[in-house]
């Protein structure tokens, strides 16, 4: 298992533009991929949850990656984040 902690930084949060772009791109590992936030922890493959979340602007997230391509997907799901879903 790994995790990272990050930073929302797209002014509109995670709504559904990024959360369909993360869950698409999620989707495609093997491993599991949850976003905890607020003491919630929500399937990074669904973009449900990830909506139902309310990931705002500024809010502390960890990326957390389990299974057999983990390093992959923690790198592709932070990389996305720290790109503002190409909202900054």
């Amino acid at each position: 298992m790994v995790s990272k902690e990050i930073k929302v930084i797209n002014a509109e949060g995670l709504h559904m533009r990024p959360a369909s772009a993360l869950a698409a791109a999620m989707g495609k590992y093997g491993c599991n991929v949850s976003i905890e936030h607020n003491q919630t922890s929500v399937n990074a493959k669904s973009v449900m949850h990830l909506m139902a979340a309310c990931i705002k602007c500024g809010a502390e997230i960890r990326i957390v990656c389990d299974g057999p391509d983990e390093e992959e997907a923690l790198k592709a799901a932070v990389s996305m984040f720290e790109a503002g879903f190409g909202e900054k």
